[in-house]
């Protein structure tokens, strides 16, 4: 009996008590290892440059404290603006990302390899969905506000901008995945580009659509409060005003605001997303 449990051949790969390595894994190659030093080595020389060690922290923590200590509590003072101020932060974002929204939509198919009408143009719709998305939000906040002046219509184009950018590019995706199969047979029965984008593409795409659309929202009421940093409008200039005369209390209040407002349009986005979805 102890021979022949001695003599049993291992289990293979796959049944039941074998580890199940993915394949990426079990086909170590040199060239492969010699990637993953790489990336090591370079995470670590980066931690070393930017956090030598722990005494930055520690002489630092005091100032945090005595910091954190005059935050509190919250000055009300100002609360009409904070407010007002706000709520202008919530309307750069909806209707930035709105319009951004729209314009990717109308933008993706161009740059979906599957549904393109040419090579080029999809070539250039791909290349100009990349330039809004490499380029920072606050470098093209401060080129719109040179272009258009202070306020909140250089914090909405900005968002437009951004928008485009981050949301072209998961609408192409998500067209170029849909099911090939209701395509074939609306052309198959004469259906045009237009009609199968509309009848079988979109609908198939809509989820991702969808739950790309509500995480843009989200992006750009966090994106909108930092463009106030450099007058494009909304509540961050308060924020910056507030931290430069160490009027600390009063942004305690920025801050609870805008968490109010982050938390609000999350909820918001994730009732759509339960009720589409």
């Amino acid at each position: 009996m102890a021979e022949a449990s001695a003599a049993a051949p291992p289990p293979a790969p796959g049944s039941a008590g074998a580890p199940v390595v993915p394949p990426r894994l079990a086909q170590a190659t040199p060239s492969r290892a010699a990637l993953a030093i790489l990336v090591v080595g370079i995470a670590a020389v980066a931690l070393h440059g930017t956090f030598t060690s722990g005494s930055e922290l520690v002489r630092g923590t005091p100032h945090l404290v005595r910091i954190v200590d005059e935050m509190l509590p919250p000055s009300f003072a100002r609360w009409e603006s904070v407010a007002s101020l706000t709520l202008e932060t919530a309307g750069m974002a909806a209707t930035g990302a709105s319009i951004g929204i729209g314009a990717a939509l109308v933008l993706a198919p161009l740059a979906s390899r599957a549904h393109s009408p040419h090579p080029l143009v999809h070539f250039a719709a791909r290349g100009l969905v990349s330039f809004f998305r490499t380029v920072p939000d606050l470098v093209w906040a401060v080129l719109f506000v040179a272009s258009v002046g202070l306020g909140p219509k250089a914090g909405v184009l900005t968002i437009v901008v951004d928008t485009i950018g981050f949301c072209g590019r998961f609408f192409a995706d998500a067209m170029e995945e849909s099911d090939p199969g209701p395509q074939e047979a609306l052309r198959a029965a004469g259906a045009g580009r237009l009609g199968v984008l509309a009848a079988a593409v979109l609908p198939a795409a809509l989820p991702s659509l969808v739950a790309t659309s509500m995480f843009a929202l989200e992006k750009a009421v966090r994106a909108s409060v930092v463009l106030g940093l450099v007058g494009a409008g909304g509540i961050g200039i308060e924020l910056k005003a507030a931290m430069d005369m160490f009027e600390y209390a009063e942004a305690t209040t920025i801050i609870l605001a805008v968490f109010a407002l982050v938390v609000t349009v999350e909820q918001v986005s994730a009732r759509v997303r339960r009720r589409i979805l």
